[in-house]
């Protein structure tokens, strides 16, 4: 069974003071298509592929589109809520990594037996927040 990678993509979008709360859509694109290439090839010492991608979306960034590899699920309400939800309903008998600095939202998907893993993970070198 793959490996599941759920992504926060406010907390992530947000760790890269690049203008993106100026287009929060646009923000979330950037980094979904940014995601392409950690869910073909794995994530360099964490994850071998094949890994699931899932990036979960809320607010403005609610209409971004899934692409090849990523699976884009919007929240309706809170994304650290939705977030912990899909480790509940999918994470179960499989290895699954939640990319978020939130300390809250760490807390709650450990204890559902998650691993979690900074910003930097997915932005690579010199780009996101911490790890």
């Amino acid at each position: 069974m793959d490996a599941l990678v759920i992504v926060d993509a406010a907390n992530v979008v947000g760790s890269v003071p690049d203008g993106w709360w100026r287009d929060r859509h646009r923000a979330a694109e950037r980094l979904r298509d940014a995601l392409v290439a950690p869910a073909a090839d794995g994530l360099p010492g964490l994850l071998a592929p094949p890994l699931e991608l899932v990036l979960v979306v809320e607010g403005a960034a609610r209409g971004v589109d899934s692409v090849e590899g990523v699976r884009v699920v919007p929240a309706d309400g809170s994304g650290d809520d939705r977030i912990v939800q899909l480790v509940a309903d999918e994470g179960g008998g499989r290895d699954c990594l939640v990319v978020t600095a939130d300390r809250g939202l760490r807390e709650r998907v450990q204890a559902l037996g998650a691993r979690v893993t900074g910003p930097r993970t997915v932005w690579g070198p010199g780009r996101g927040g911490g790890a």
